[in-house]
Protein backbone atom coordinates (compact mmCIF):
# COMPACT_ATOMS: atom_id res chain seq x y z
CA UNK A 1 0.00 0.00 0.00
CA UNK A 2 1.69 3.42 -0.82
CA UNK A 3 1.74 6.36 1.66
CA UNK A 4 -1.52 7.89 -0.16
CA UNK A 5 -3.34 4.88 -0.42
CA UNK A 6 -2.89 4.84 3.45
CA UNK A 7 -3.94 8.49 3.48
CA UNK A 8 -7.41 7.42 2.07
CA UNK A 9 -7.61 4.72 4.22
CA UNK A 10 -7.64 6.74 7.18
CA UNK A 11 -9.77 9.43 5.89
CA UNK A 12 -11.84 6.84 5.06
CA UNK A 13 -12.20 4.55 8.26
CA UNK A 14 -12.65 8.23 10.19
CA UNK A 15 -15.80 9.65 8.10
CA UNK A 16 -17.50 5.89 8.70
CA UNK A 17 -16.37 6.48 12.45
CA UNK A 18 -17.76 10.31 12.50
CA UNK A 19 -21.26 9.08 10.19
CA UNK A 20 -21.66 6.58 12.90
CA UNK A 21 -21.35 9.01 15.95
CA UNK A 22 -24.03 10.70 14.28
CA UNK A 23 -26.12 7.66 14.23
CA UNK A 24 -25.66 6.99 17.67
CA UNK A 25 -26.19 10.46 19.24
CA UNK A 26 -29.31 10.91 17.28
CA UNK A 27 -30.26 7.62 19.26
CA UNK A 28 -28.93 8.31 22.53
CA UNK A 29 -27.64 11.92 22.87
CA UNK A 30 -25.05 13.30 24.65
CA UNK A 31 -25.40 12.29 28.45
CA UNK A 32 -26.17 9.14 27.36
CA UNK A 33 -23.99 8.35 24.51
CA UNK A 34 -20.98 5.36 24.83
CA UNK A 35 -18.20 4.19 22.63
CA UNK A 36 -19.96 0.90 22.85
CA UNK A 37 -22.94 2.63 20.78
CA UNK A 38 -21.36 4.03 18.28
CA UNK A 39 -19.27 0.82 18.13
CA UNK A 40 -22.89 -0.51 17.51
CA UNK A 41 -23.88 1.69 14.14
CA UNK A 42 -20.92 0.82 12.36
CA UNK A 43 -19.65 -2.77 10.46
CA UNK A 44 -15.97 -2.17 11.65
CA UNK A 45 -14.76 -3.38 15.10
CA UNK A 46 -15.20 -1.23 18.09
CA UNK A 47 -11.09 -1.22 18.49
CA UNK A 48 -10.85 0.65 15.41
CA UNK A 49 -11.82 3.66 16.90
CA UNK A 50 -10.11 3.29 20.20
CA UNK A 51 -7.14 2.72 18.01
CA UNK A 52 -7.93 6.47 16.40
CA UNK A 53 -9.58 8.29 19.51
CA UNK A 54 -8.27 8.60 23.41
CA UNK A 55 -11.81 7.96 24.32
CA UNK A 56 -15.14 9.94 23.88
CA UNK A 57 -14.05 13.01 24.65
CA UNK A 58 -11.34 13.30 22.15
CA UNK A 59 -13.73 11.53 19.51
CA UNK A 60 -16.32 14.33 19.60
CA UNK A 61 -13.89 17.03 19.67
CA UNK A 62 -12.70 15.17 16.04
CA UNK A 63 -16.95 14.96 15.28
CA UNK A 64 -17.12 18.65 16.35
CA UNK A 65 -14.53 19.60 13.97
CA UNK A 66 -15.54 17.15 11.05
CA UNK A 67 -19.33 18.95 11.26
CA UNK A 68 -17.93 22.17 10.85
CA UNK A 69 -15.10 21.31 7.76
CA UNK A 70 -18.59 19.98 6.04
CA UNK A 71 -20.01 22.79 6.52
CA UNK A 72 -17.35 25.42 5.73
CA UNK A 73 -15.86 23.24 3.03
CA UNK A 74 -19.22 23.55 0.75
CA UNK A 75 -19.70 26.80 -0.30
CA UNK A 76 -20.03 26.67 -3.48
CA UNK A 77 -20.47 29.87 -5.69
CA UNK A 78 -19.27 30.29 -9.70
CA UNK A 79 -16.11 32.11 -10.37
CA UNK A 80 -17.51 35.32 -11.90
CA UNK A 81 -20.56 35.48 -9.37
CA UNK A 82 -21.17 38.76 -8.01
CA UNK A 83 -20.30 39.68 -4.19
CA UNK A 84 -24.19 39.53 -3.45
CA UNK A 85 -24.26 36.09 -4.93
CA UNK A 86 -21.41 35.01 -2.88
CA UNK A 87 -22.99 37.20 0.14
CA UNK A 88 -26.37 34.89 -0.74
CA UNK A 89 -24.54 31.27 -1.34
CA UNK A 90 -22.37 31.46 2.45
CA UNK A 91 -26.02 32.96 4.24
CA UNK A 92 -28.19 29.58 2.61
CA UNK A 93 -25.38 27.46 3.18
CA UNK A 94 -25.58 28.17 7.06
CA UNK A 95 -29.52 28.46 7.31
CA UNK A 96 -30.38 25.41 5.14
CA UNK A 97 -27.46 23.54 4.42
CA UNK A 98 -25.57 21.53 1.77
CA UNK A 99 -27.31 18.14 0.74
CA UNK A 100 -25.92 15.08 2.76
CA UNK A 101 -26.65 11.20 1.83
CA UNK A 102 -27.26 10.24 4.86
CA UNK A 103 -29.23 12.78 7.82
CA UNK A 104 -30.74 16.17 6.62
CA UNK A 105 -28.78 19.33 7.79
CA UNK A 106 -31.61 19.26 10.34
CA UNK A 107 -31.05 16.16 11.95
CA UNK A 108 -26.77 17.32 11.27
CA UNK A 109 -27.61 20.54 12.70
CA UNK A 110 -29.96 19.02 16.05
CA UNK A 111 -26.55 17.13 17.34
CA UNK A 112 -24.58 20.02 16.29
CA UNK A 113 -26.70 22.46 18.71
CA UNK A 114 -26.73 19.67 21.45
CA UNK A 115 -22.59 20.11 21.91
CA UNK A 116 -23.03 23.37 21.56
CA UNK A 117 -25.29 23.42 24.36
CA UNK A 118 -22.58 21.48 26.41
CA UNK A 119 -19.93 24.36 25.69
CA UNK A 120 -20.72 26.49 28.71
CA UNK A 121 -19.26 24.07 30.32
CA UNK A 122 -16.63 22.59 28.39
CA UNK A 123 -13.42 25.05 27.69
CA UNK A 124 -12.23 22.87 24.74
CA UNK A 125 -15.35 22.62 23.06
CA UNK A 126 -16.05 26.41 23.99
CA UNK A 127 -12.88 26.88 21.87
CA UNK A 128 -13.89 25.15 18.66
CA UNK A 129 -17.20 26.64 18.86
CA UNK A 130 -15.59 29.92 19.06
CA UNK A 131 -13.07 29.62 16.14
CA UNK A 132 -16.20 28.07 14.14
CA UNK A 133 -18.26 31.07 15.06
CA UNK A 134 -15.06 33.52 14.44
CA UNK A 135 -14.60 32.09 10.70
CA UNK A 136 -18.53 32.22 9.93
CA UNK A 137 -18.64 36.06 10.79
CA UNK A 138 -15.25 36.39 9.22
CA UNK A 139 -16.05 35.13 5.55
CA UNK A 140 -18.84 37.28 5.80
CA UNK A 141 -17.30 39.97 6.72
CA UNK A 142 -14.39 39.54 3.97
CA UNK A 143 -16.92 39.88 1.48
CA UNK A 144 -18.65 42.99 2.64
CA UNK A 145 -15.71 44.91 3.09
CA UNK A 146 -14.33 43.09 -0.33
CA UNK A 147 -17.71 45.07 -1.72
CA UNK A 148 -17.27 48.24 -0.30
CA UNK A 149 -13.90 48.54 -1.54
CA UNK A 150 -15.19 47.83 -4.94
CA UNK A 151 -18.12 50.30 -4.48
CA UNK A 152 -21.24 48.25 -4.91
CA UNK A 153 -21.84 48.03 -0.90
CA UNK A 154 -22.36 51.05 0.86
CA UNK A 155 -19.76 52.34 3.20
CA UNK A 156 -20.73 49.99 6.86
CA UNK A 157 -19.36 48.81 9.56
CA UNK A 158 -18.60 45.30 8.38
CA UNK A 159 -18.08 43.74 11.23
CA UNK A 160 -20.52 44.36 13.19
CA UNK A 161 -22.91 43.97 9.95
CA UNK A 162 -21.78 40.27 9.89
CA UNK A 163 -22.21 39.75 13.16
CA UNK A 164 -25.54 40.73 13.40
CA UNK A 165 -26.18 38.20 10.02
CA UNK A 166 -24.49 35.84 11.95
CA UNK A 167 -26.44 36.01 14.95
CA UNK A 168 -29.50 35.91 13.01
CA UNK A 169 -28.24 32.81 11.70
CA UNK A 170 -27.75 31.09 15.19
CA UNK A 171 -30.82 32.64 16.68
CA UNK A 172 -32.98 30.92 13.86
CA UNK A 173 -31.42 27.58 13.76
CA UNK A 174 -31.89 27.48 17.94
CA UNK A 175 -35.38 29.05 17.29
CA UNK A 176 -35.82 26.12 14.69
CA UNK A 177 -34.35 23.02 16.51
CA UNK A 178 -35.31 24.05 20.51
CA UNK A 179 -38.78 25.71 19.82
CA UNK A 180 -40.01 23.38 16.81
CA UNK A 181 -40.23 26.87 14.48
CA UNK A 182 -39.76 25.18 10.81
CA UNK A 183 -40.38 28.26 9.74
CA UNK A 184 -37.53 30.14 11.39
CA UNK A 185 -35.29 29.73 8.91
CA UNK A 186 -37.13 31.43 5.74
CA UNK A 187 -38.35 33.80 8.29
CA UNK A 188 -34.64 34.62 9.03
CA UNK A 189 -33.60 34.56 5.48
CA UNK A 190 -36.50 37.23 4.53
CA UNK A 191 -35.37 39.68 7.27
CA UNK A 192 -32.03 39.33 6.10
CA UNK A 193 -32.78 40.63 2.57
CA UNK A 194 -35.00 43.26 3.91
CA UNK A 195 -33.61 44.37 6.00
CA UNK A 196 -29.71 43.92 5.77
CA UNK A 197 -28.39 42.74 2.25
CA UNK A 198 -30.94 45.45 -0.01
CA UNK A 199 -30.18 48.22 2.05
CA UNK A 200 -26.45 47.44 1.91
CA UNK A 201 -25.99 47.81 -2.39
CA UNK A 202 -25.50 50.69 -3.93
CA UNK A 203 -28.48 51.41 -6.48
CA UNK A 204 -27.18 52.17 -10.31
Amino acid sequence: MSESDGKVSAKDTEAVIMEATFRALSKHGYSDLRMRDIGEEMELTRQVIHYHYDGKYDLLSSFLEYVIDQYEGSVEVEADADLRTELDARIDQCLFGPEFGEFTHWDRMKVYHELYAQAQNDDQHREIFNEHYERLRGSVVEVIEEGIEQGVFRDVDARQMGQLITDVIHAARGRRISLGHEDAPEQARRAIDEFVLDSLEIED
